[in-house]
């Protein structure tokens, strides 16, 4: 994990709705503990009322706690600061009709204080990513639930959200919309993103988590990786190329040997998911040219998401980790002042290019240009070594 501190931290979670008279009405959440770190991919499992939505909407500051403590990125949910952070897709996406996807996208884009260009430009890249380009200028009430969905999850990535929370995320999606989300989630994960999945389409879950939380009665009832909690270690599977009948009867007769008759074991051949194969039939009709009138396939993820962090954002979380050793961190400090030096130098002499319009001073901008690039070419050196 990139850093030792939790991003999200319960201990003795409880929320208790009353009655008229205030009178205990339902526990729904019941003395929960849990962490999430940064960079996590973690599902939040659970059958309807067992506490998922519930705890959601205590995280989004939308509801309060009746005992216990909660803080998001070590704030309260309700603080400001906290939900510019915040990405948040609800189980259903509630848009403004009237509004097209482009003016949709614009509107939650100012929310955030974006300016007029840099919504424009993220509003083109999400829309191009989640495959509605050629619908930008249609009204979002005239969208099918797998559109509203797609321009849902749009939004909920407008602002570049350090903790991203997903409510049911694939739902109303075909298999390419829940395929795209998916390597979407991991996509964001690589880039330190935490994202936290609520959703009863466990085998979409299976794909992208790194650890599940399962509720049931307001409680976490089990919590661990996938590996922790899936592999069955009482028995054994071995796949190898297809065996020929005289090699089959061979490792049946020594199984049968070691473990008794035929129905203590089992040989078969492996098999594809239905999605794999799904996948396969379109991407084939896809390279034979065959047109379609429905959704397409979404485009490359948007540029400012996958943009890396800052210098300063890699140094914060280097010096975090307690095992860092200290001449490394001076180091990379060293380098960080350099490269910054570098960039304010770059910056001044592009200024003076503008202004005098001059060759020589151009010739001075290729140099530190040059400088500049060594600068960041050592700082990388540096973070490498650390790794």
């Amino acid at each position: 994990m990139a850093d030792n501190n939790p991003i999200v931290s319960a201990y003795g979670l409880t929320k208790i709705f009353r009655d008229f008279w205030g009178r205990p009405k339902a526990k729904a959440v019941n003395d929960v503990d849990f962490d999430v770190y940064p960079g996590e991919v973690v599902g939040l499992l659970g059958p309807n009322g067992s506490g998922k939505s519930t705890t959601v909407k205590m995280l989004l500051g939308l509801l309060y706690p009746t005992a216990g403590t909660l803080s998001v990125m070590g704030r309260s949910p309700r603080a400001v600061e906290t939900k510019r952070e915040i990405g948040y897709l609800p189980e259903e996406s509630y848009l403004y009709k009237y509004l097209t996807a482009i003016e949709t996208l614009d509107f939650f884009g100012a929310l955030f204080g974006l300016s007029s260009e840099e919504r424009l430009s993220r509003a083109e890249q999400l829309l191009d990513m989640v495959g509605l380009s050629h619908a930008r200028r249609r009204r979002v009430g005239e969208f099918s639930k797998g559109m509203a969905r797609r321009i849902g999850l749009a939004q909920a990535m407008i602002n570049d959200p350090s903790l991203l929370i997903l409510d049911e995320p694939t739902s109303g999606l075909d298999p390419l919309g829940c395929k795209e989300v998916k390597d979407l989630i991991l996509h964001l994960k690589k880039r330190g993103k935490t994202v936290i999945i609520t959703s009863h389409m466990l085998s979409d879950v299976e794909d992208v988590c790194d650890r599940v939380m399962i509720m049931y009665g307001g409680k976490i009832r089990a919590t661990g990786t996938l590996n922790e909690l899936l592999t069955i270690t009482e028995a054994s599977r071995i796949v190898t190329p297809v065996l020929t009948p005289e090699i089959t009867a061979k490792v049946i007769r020594i199984l049968r040997e070691n473990f008794g008759q035929e129905e203590d074991f089992k040989i078969d051949h492996p098999r594809k998911t239905l999605e794999n194969f799904f996948l396969e039939v379109i991407d084939t009709a896809r390279r034979d040219s065959v047109e379609t009138a429905g959704v397409v396939s979404g485009g490359n993820i948007a540029d400012y998401l996958n943009d890396a962090p800052s210098n300063e954002v890699l140094l914060q979380t280097l010096t975090q980790q307690n095992d860092t050793p200290e001449p490394i961190v001076e180091n990379i400090k060293s380098a960080a002042e350099e490269t910054a030096e570098e960039n304010i130098k770059l910056e001044q002499l592009t200024e003076e290019v503008k202004v005098e319009e001059d060759p020589e001073p151009e010739d001075k901008l290729e140099d530190k240009v040059e400088n500049l690039n060594a600068a960041n070419e050592k700082l990388k050196n540096l973070l490498s070594s650390d790794k």
